[in-house]
């Protein structure tokens, strides 16, 4: 069994846990923040058998698009002025982080 754990941009949560649910996997949703932008994630937690695992990585990768979003400046007060952006620039946002972690045992209660 594994533990695939995405990462993903909120606005394409609701479109992949559909698509999940549709094809029977359950998943656990937590609401995170991403170091770089501080913008809003979505952690989705989802325990498949080994022979699945590849199912769910087409899931989410026919879910989780990426695409260009203009950041605009974020002002040095109150935080790291190493972090400072002086202008508004392009940045890729979307996609997805997917980690597969092995799962010793499984429990349900």
């Amino acid at each position: 069994m594994k533990m695939v754990v995405a990462i993903i941009q909120d606005k394409d949560s609701n479109r992949l846990t559909d698509a999940l649910a549709d094809q029977n996997f359950k998943t656990t949703k937590l609401s995170t923040s991403g170091g770089f932008l501080k913008a809003g994630n979505t952690t989705l937690m989802i325990g498949c058998e080994d022979d699945k695992v590849d199912d769910v990585l087409n899931i989410i990768k026919d879910n989780c698009s990426q695409r260009e979003q203009m950041v605009a400046p974020i002002s040095p007060m109150g935080g790291n002025a190493d972090s400072y952006i002086p202008k508004p620039v392009k940045v890729e946002v979307g996609g997805a982080t997917v980690f597969i972690l092995p799962v010793e045992s499984f429990f349900q209660f």
